[in-house]
């Protein structure tokens, strides 16, 4: 019988596992830097994908793309203004990809989410948020039920942006601008496996261009079922 994750704001031995294993993995990988920051572990990897997976899942995202959505209503409706595209995970031009970035984190496919394509035109932004589950919210019963609480996030840059669109993580100190090929990775716990409020984030306003990105989370436990 598989053990019920513990609540969402808890610590957790299985999520700080979880983060030892996947950190350990990502610093003995000469492609990947982290980045120095007191507090959080995030990390990127350059050329990660080439421009022809650009051009494809970009292409994808345009054909897919619909009003993105949110967990829980927020009050304010510029809070998330950005387009999202659900990719197929068994598709010819994702399973590659998808089953890339589980590997490259030791992390079993099983416990990653879909791949959501994200577009972001001029003015389109998505306000600081956290990726993790909050227990006091009405959906993290379904969410405990599903795979439990998220612990990974990589998020990847399809192409260059003129101006704007930054991930921002105003708690932590950063702020990392587009570029394409990049996959941006960090752990939404603490080491002792409870969310880390640090990594609040922030897709900022496109200023000039387009941005293309496509985000994948991984959770503690089976996602897919």
């Amino acid at each position: 019988m598989a053990t019920a994750p513990a609540p969402a704001g808890s610590p957790s031995e299985t999520r700080a596992r979880i983060g030892r294993d996947v950190a350990a993995r990502l610093e003995a990988n000469p492609a990947i830097t982290r980045v120095p920051v007191d507090g959080a572990q995030v990390y990127y990897h350059l050329d990660f994908l080439d421009d022809a997976e650009c051009d494809r899942l970009m292409a994808l995202i345009d054909i897919g793309r619909r009003p993105s959505t949110l967990l829980s209503q927020a009050k304010d409706p510029q809070f998330r203004t950005s387009e999202s595209c659900d990719m197929d995970r068994y598709a010819p031009d994702i399973r590659p990809i998808d089953e890339r970035v589980a590997a490259l984190m030791g992390i079993a496919p099983e416990q990653g989410e879909t791949m959501q394509g994200q577009r972001y035109a001029v003015g389109q932004q998505f306000r600081a948020h956290h990726d993790f589950f909050h227990e006091s919210e009405p959906y993290w019963p379904a969410m405990a039920a599903y795979g439990g609480q998220r612990t990974w996030t990589t998020m990847a840059y399809l192409n260059d942006v003129g101006e704007g669109g930054a991930t921002w993580f105003p708690q932590a100190g950063i702020r990392i601008p587009p570029r394409r090929r990049m996959l941006l990775i960090w752990n939404n716990m603490k080491p002792d496996g409870s969310p880390n409020e640090l990594t609040l984030h922030e897709g900022m306003a496109v200023v000039e261009g387009t941005k293309y990105i496509f985000t994948k989370w991984f959770r503690e436990g089976r996602w897919l079922k």
